[in-house]
Formats: C-alpha cells, sequence, structure tokens
C-alpha cells in the first residue's frame, strides 16, 4: 500500500488528478485482465485525458454563454419531418466556418431552431472552434450600453471575436432605431470574418416591419444572407410534442373549437 500511496501523491504531483482517483481500481482491473504495463498505462492516462476534455469542453460553454446543453442526438428529427437531417450532420462538420458562411433558422416557436443551434454550438466548442451565445434581447441591450458609454469600438471587437455568434431569437420583439441600428453594424462588423446562427420566428418579408426601417432591414439580410445557409423548419412545437401526444394541448384550431363547445371535425374526406 506504501507503494500505491507513492504512485497516487506522484500522479497529484503532476496535476493528474484523475489518475490519482481511480489508480487503484484501474491496478485492480488491469490484474484481473492480466493488462500489460503499456495497456494498463494507455487505460490509465486514456481516462486522465478524457476527464481533462470535458473539464475544457464545460469551461468553454460557460465563457460561451450557453443557456443549456443540448446534443443533436436528443433531438427527435421523426417529429420535425421538414428538417433534412443528413444537412444537419454536414453542419457539425463546421464547413460553414470554414466558409465563413451563416446559418439561419426559421420557424414558429417551439420547433427545435434553439435546440439544433445550441447543438452545432457545443460541437463547435469540441472541435477546438470559440462560440458565443445571446438572445437578441441581451445582445443589443449589450451593445445600447456599450454606445452610451462610447465604448461601442471595444464591444463589437468582443463579439467578432469568436468564430462562431449563435443570436436567438430574432423578430419576437420589434426593435427601436438604435437597436436596429446596432444591429446592422455587428453585422456589418462580422461580414465574411465571421460565421453567425440565427434563429427568428419571422420570415424575411417581415423584417422591415421588425426593424422599423425596410432599407436597413434589406442592408442587413444582404449581409447575413449572402454567404449562408437557411433552415425553414415547419411543424408544431417540439417542446409541447408529449402534451399533444396524450391530448392535454391540441392544435389552435383544436383548442378554439374546445372554447366554443364543440367537438373537433373528423376529417372523412377519405
Amino acid at each position: 500500500m506504501l507503494e500505491l500511496d507513492q504512485a497516487r501523491s506522484q500522479l497529484e504531483s503532476l496535476k493528474l488528478l484523475s489518475a490519482a482517483d481511480i489508480l487503484e481500481s484501474r491496478l485492480q482491473q488491469a490484474t484481473e485482465k492480466q493488462l500489460t504495463y503499456v495497456a494498463f498505462l494507455v487505460d490509465l492516462f486514456g481516462e486522465e485525458i478524457a476527464q481533462r476534455r470535458k473539464r475544457n469542453i464545460q469551461t468553454k460553454m460557460r465563457m460561451a454563454r450557453l443557456p443549456y446543453q443540448k446534443t443533436l442526438t436528443e433531438f427527435d428529427f421523426t417529429f420535425q419531418p421538414s428538417i433534412d437531417k443528413k444537412f444537419i450532420d454536414e453542419l457539425t462538420t463546421m464547413n460553414f466556418v470554414r466558409q465563413t458562411a451563416n446559418v439561419v433558422f426559421l420557424g414558429p416557436p417551439g420547433v427545435g431552431k434553439s435546440h439544433i443551434s445550441v447543438a452545432l454550438a457545443m460541437e463547435a466548442l469540441a472541435q477546438g472552434i470559440s462560440v458565443y451565445f445571446a438572445t437578441v434581447t441581451q445582445l443589443v441591450e449589450d451593445l445600447r450600453r456599450a454606445h452610451h458609454a462610447n465604448r461601442l469600438d471595444s464591444k463589437m471587437r468582443q463579439y467578432l471575436r469568436p468564430r462562431i455568434l449563435v443570436v436567438d431569437e430574432v423578430g419576437y420583439l420589434p426593435m427601436d432605431p438604435l437597436a436596429a441600428n446596432l444591429f446592422f453594424q455587428l453585422v456589418s462588423t462580422r461580414y465574411e470574418r465571421g460565421s453567425m446562427i440565427l434563429t427568428s420566428n419571422k420570415s424575411f418579408g417581415d423584417w422591415g416591419e421588425l426593424f422599423g426601417d425596410s432599407v436597413l432591414a434589406s442592408a442587413i439580410l444582404d449581409r447575413l444572407l449572402h454567404h449562408s445557409h437557411i433552415v425553414n423548419i415547419r411543424g408544431q412545437s417540439y417542446r409541447l410534442k408529449d402534451k399533444m401526444k396524450a391530448g392535454v394541448y391540441g392544435t389552435p384550431s383544436d383548442r378554439q373549437t374546445r372554447v366554443n363547445g364543440a367537438q373537433p371535425r373528423e376529417d372523412v374526406s377519405g
């Protein structure tokens, strides 16, 4: 046991903390499986490397300000057949980042736009690509404060730094002239210099109303869509799918029918 304690102490001195924690159990496994010395070391240090990578990704996730952890394996593509899974899988190669192209997810609330965006961000972090996440409300308010404090240039450089900037929930609230102008400056600053993943519940034809200026909206879309991939998601709310299956939450037309005191009409057209 003295030698085991010495070995554990030496691993800790070398900052191999995960290896030190599992040393005894892995020695026992090596004895039971009759592993060679080299195989034992590969197993021990392999776990150390795996744990360091995991901690590194978790640190990067905190720095990226991701709101939660989501993966593509957790996404039910069968529930949203309008999404081309092969295309989403292609996005995980991060070729669009190397091409400084943007990805825009369009669709009504709840169809999975944010889930897929966060999942792509996590995949990017795993591949060593820097990411930053913000809702459009958080983003424009941050830029507004910087503008009033006369430090907009330095704040813009901060948003230029990550190779992927995820901007979520564009379209839920209209923008005042200053917010719209600041968002235009951001898109212009990142144009052909870094990729954006953007989600919106508004079609592009509605962006003039969203930004309160059709000319400004056209200028934003011109830069945003020049090098881009557009994913239009159609379907019901992904978040409410379990309730729909249980009959707790129906479609809007079904709910209105119930409010009026009638039963939903069954389609018998064949």
